[in-house]
C-alpha cells in the first residue's frame, strides 16, 4: 500500500527533473531575456510569442521525456501490475501543461503536441511492467 502511495510523488519528481534538465539545455541554446527568468510574466509572454521553433520544441522534448520517465517510475514503484499510478502522474502533468498553455501565447502545434505527449506515460508504464520486478 505504501508503495502505491509513494509511486505518484516519485513519478512526479522524476518527471520534473527531466523537464528541468531538458529546459536548461534549451535555455543554453536559446537563452530567454533576463527579465523572463526573473518572474516577469509579461517578458515571458513576449519571449514565448517570438521564440524560435526549437526553443519551444525543447519544452515538448522535456515533456516527452518526463512523461515516459514518470510513467515508468510510478509503475515500477507501485509494483502492482497496473497503470493507475502512471495515469495519475500523466493527468497531473497534463493539467499543469494546460495551465501553462493558457497562460502563455503558445502556437497551435505546441497545444497539439503538448497534450498528446502525455500519453507517453502509458508507454513508460508499459515498459516498467514488462521489465523485471524490483
Amino acid at each position: 500500500m505504501l508503495r502505491r502511495i509513494l509511486a505518484v510523488p516519485a513519478g512526479l519528481i522524476a518527471g520534473m527533473i527531466c523537464i528541468t534538465i531538458i529546459e536548461k539545455i534549451g535555455h543554453q541554446l536559446y537563452p530567454p531575456p533576463a527579465a523572463a527568468g526573473s518572474g516577469d510574466m509579461e517578458a515571458m509572454k513576449e519571449y514565448v510569442a517570438s521564440a524560435p521553433f526549437m526553443a519551444l520544441f525543447f519544452v515538448i522534448i522535456g515533456y516527452a521525456l518526463a512523461a515516459f520517465v514518470s510513467g515508468f517510475t510510478a509503475s515500477k514503484i507501485a509494483n502492482n501490475g497496473k497503470h493507475t499510478s502512471a495515469a495519475v502522474c500523466g493527468v497531473i502533468f497534463l493539467f499543469i501543461t494546460l495551465y501553462m498553455m493558457f497562460t502563455l501565447p503558445t502556437p497551435l502545434w505546441f497545444w497539439v503536441l503538448g497534450v498528446l505527449v502525455w500519453g507517453l506515460v502509458w508507454v513508460g508504464s508499459q515498459f516498467a511492467l514488462k521489465t523485471r520486478k524490483i
